[in-house]
């Protein structure tokens, strides 16, 4: 499998089951899209999360829909919801099975939480992801281990500090040289040099009003070398 992101901004994702499992599937795509979950029942944080709404700043909705829906009814609900993907987190393989059949009907992606990361087209894996907006990190282990992906997730966090900082600067500084008409070659090389450095990196991580002010010096530096 080949690891892509996909933005889901005004999409419609259809979730079937409302346990822990689809719990985790629907607060990662709130974020963005709107999530229908059909379930005869669902876990508490689900609950919360239809009642309060989500986060601020995201964008999406969750709409609880009780019904029990046999492997005939997944497809009915497919086909009203007209979904991006459709993530099959039942306990039931037939109703699970039926969901990807319909989702796959409909060009739809699918995501089986009972199958370690299908491999047929349109089967994707939801990886853990960890972000520091505009940056975003993703570990997948392919469905294999979820326990590993959740450890690496931790790991990256911690080093991650700061990278959405740095992306939101030297974005600002390459469409500044770019404007001044510095050649591609310069622009390069004085972005590379900021991201290398470390008294920009340890400015950002403490949020010090110095950091740009370091980051010029670098540039200065590297466009006059």
């Amino acid at each position: 499998m080949i690891p892509l992101f996909h933005d889901f901004d005004g999409e419609t994702v259809l979730v079937v089951g409302g346990g822990s499992v689809a719990t985790r599937k629907v607060r990662r795509f709130a974020s963005e899209a709107s999530v229908i979950v059909v379930s005869p029942a669902f876990s508490d944080a689900l609950r919360e999360m239809s009642t309060d709404g989500v986060d601020d700043g995201d964008a999406g909705t969750v709409d609880l829909i009780r019904e029990a829906p046999d492997a005939d009814a997944v497809g009915e609900w497919v086909e009203r919801t007209d979904p991006a993907l459709v993530v099959a987190a039942t306990d039931d393989p037939a109703v699970n099975a039926a969901a990807e059949a319909a989702a796959r009907a409909a060009g739809a992606l699918v995501n089986r939480t009972d199958e370690a990361g299908g491999r047929d087209a349109g089967s994707v894996v939801v990886p853990a992801t960890v972000a520091d907006d505009p940056v975003t990190v993703a570990v997948s282990t392919g469905g294999t281990s979820p326990a590993l992906a959740k450890h690496l997730r931790e790991r990256i966090e911690a080093e991650l500090e700061g990278a959405g900082a740095m992306a939101t600067l030297t974005g600002e500084i390459r469409a500044e040289l770019k404007a001044a008409g510095v050649d591609p070659e310069t622009r390069r090389d004085a972005v590379r040099a900021v991201v290398r450095s470390g008294p920009v990196w340890k400015a950002l991580q403490a949020g010090d009003a110095n950091a740009r002010e370091e980051a010029n010096r670098v540039v200065q530096e590297t466009c006059n070398a």
